[in-house]
């Protein structure tokens, strides 16, 4: 692997909070099957990730990476910003 670069992992989820500086909260959401009834189960978790310039508002639906640890909850940064979020 020393001449491949490796791929970060990548998630998809939507912004649920931007009150912070430089940091969003993003909500990824998984189907899961349910291990007795094998019905498909929603679970979801919030993930913080690093937005180096503020860019993302709520609703906006974004792509974050893995990363270094930023700070104590910080392990995500911004990728890219799929869609932006309909200003009302």
């Amino acid at each position: 692997m020393t001449t491949e670069e490796k791929t970060a992992k990548t998630v998809t989820g939507t912004v649920v909070s931007n009150k912070m500086d430089k940091t969003i909260s993003v909500l990824v959401e998984r189907t899961v099957k349910h291990p007795l009834y094998g019905k498909f189960v929603r679970r979801s978790t919030k993930l913080m990730a690093h937005d180096e310039s503020n860019e993302c508002g709520e609703g906006d639906v974004v792509v974050i990476e893995a990363s270094k640890p930023i700070s104590k909850n910080k392990t995500w940064r911004l990728q890219k910003v799929v869609t932006k979020a309909q200003v009302v």
